[in-house]
């Protein structure tokens, strides 16, 4: 039996969301309709706002609706560490790691010629511009061990060599070939505590 139209609508559009498929899609949006309404309906109101309002910070590139993330705000963070991540799901893992006290910048993606990004597009020009203007001594590459991840740090550790700036990757504990996102609090404790410089 299909579904009605909004009821089909529900499911395509529970579809864009990561890792859900359409029998998943279809179980939760049976779920909201047949016993849950009130919470779809604060769900679906908190996705309006959150879209409507949540921009980039204009320092790191994280997800905030403020100018400024809490992060970039805050002046217990040390101004000389600056950790290079690919997306603001990063810099909420390491965060949970509670290891780590410098500052970010989010690149929004990583480097892949065949896409058609290249580093323009995930803002290297801004973050060279970055660190020339800053206090910045050690840059930390976090990017994933994927292919384009490694492909990013390596264009990265020689764009900034030229800046005088010490390089480093995190390393121990993070699998080859794995998301930084995945990755537990501990293992990114162990990879920050571990990193050593780049070559």
């Amino acid at each position: 039996m299909a579904h009605s139209p909004l009821v089909q609508n529900l499911v395509q559009s529970l579809c864009c969301l990561p890792g859900v498929g359409p029998k998943s899609a279809q179980r939760m949006a049976l779920h909201i309709l047949e016993r849950n309404r009130e919470a779809g309906a604060q769900l679906a109101l908190s996705i309006t706002e959150a879209v409507e309002r949540v921009g980039h910070c204009q320092r790191c590139r994280t997800l905030t609706e403020e100018t400024l993330c809490s992060i970039c705000r805050s002046k217990a963070r040390e101004d000389a560490l600056l950790c290079v991540v690919e997306n603001p799901m990063d810099v909420m893992a390491i965060e949970q790691s509670g290891e780590y006290r410098g500052r970010y910048f989010v690149l929004l993606g990583h480097l892949s010629p065949l896409d058609g990004i290249g580093p323009d597009e995930i803002g290297i020009p801004i973050l060279l511009d970055t660190i020339s203007n800053s206090e910045v001594q050690e840059v930390i590459l976090a990017t994933s061990t994927t292919v384009e991840g490694e492909a990013t740090a390596y264009y990265l550790a020689e764009h900034l060599a030229p800046l005088g700036v010490n390089v480093s990757r995190i390393a121990h504990g993070v699998p080859l070939g794995g998301e930084l996102e995945y990755v537990d609090g501990g293992t990114i404790a162990r990879a920050f505590a571990g990193r050593g410089n780049f070559s």
